[in-house]
């Protein structure tokens, strides 16, 4: 019965070492897709902060490591390796009070994140020069497909210099093709017929973070998942460790 059981505990443990590989490959591919994704609002984000990109190396060191943990407790589980076992147990617990510190420590700076972004998009704003670069390219798309113009609204634009010298300019991406139409272009600036820009009266702040939350929703959904599994790979590597070494003892000879 016995052996039964350690047997059970030892595949549950090794299919729940499986999943946790699975999500360390996730969380490296979404920080892989924050550095290399040049179509988002992320890419704007990239461009003018390097604390996102510190945070995309962080996801991919920790997907890297969770896989490499993944491996390690599937060999001490499916050959009853006390030290990888023990060694497994120990990570999973450290990994877990970093991820609780992590969200404890985002939820409760949400206001100064809130804050520097907008700061972050300012400055784009206001260096947008037309260049087609992958910072413009970024915000000309989040422009155009959610049909809204600057942060709060298109006076945000004002700070450009390339609009302040000339009034009857304004960004293509903002042009509202309800108000005008004539101007194909989808980057850089058109020219407007009066000083009443044909622009979206929205701001893209409403839209963005709408997005992040989406996007933030299905993040903490696969961070609680991952707890999840941490802790039930936790309960059977402990388990599995008594397990070997009840069986162990039992097959030593007593003279």
């Amino acid at each position: 019965m016995g052996e039964g059981c350690n047997r059970v505990t030892k595949y549950f443990l090794f299919v729940f070492n499986l999943i946790f590989f699975l999500f360390g490959a996730v969380f490296m591919g979404f920080g892989l897709w924050l550095l290399l994704d040049n179509q988002s609002f992320i890419a704007v984000l990239q461009e003018s902060s390097l604390a996102l990109k510190a945070a995309s190396y962080v996801l991919i060191g920790v997907g890297a490591f969770s896989m490499l943990i993944g491996f390690l407790g599937c060999l001490g589980a499916i050959y009853e390796i006390r030290c990888l076992l023990g060694l497994y147990f120990t990570c999973l617990l450290l990994i877990l009070l970093a991820q609780v510190a992590a969200g404890a420590l985002i939820y409760f700076q949400k206001d100064v994140l809130n804050q520097e972004m907008s700061k972050i998009v300012t400055k784009v704003l206001d260096k947008y020069g037309g260049k087609n670069s992958s910072t413009e390219q970024a915000w000309d798309f989040v422009q155009r497909t959610m049909k809204c113009c600057g942060w709060t609204g298109h006076t945000d634009w004002s700070g450009n210099l390339v609009i302040n010298g000339s009034q009857l300019l304004f960004p293509c991406s903002c042009q509202n093709v309800s108000l005008a139409a004539g101007n194909s272009s989808e980057s850089g600036f058109c020219e407007a017929q009066t000083a009443e820009w044909p622009v979206y009266d929205a701001g893209c702040s409403t839209s963005v973070e709408g997005w992040l939350l989406i996007n933030v929703g299905v993040v903490l959904g696969i961070c609680l998942a991952v707890a999840v599994v941490e802790l039930l790979g936790m309960i059977l590597s402990i388990c599995l460790c008594k397990n070997v070494r009840t069986e162990y003892y039992t097959k030593v000879s007593k003279y």
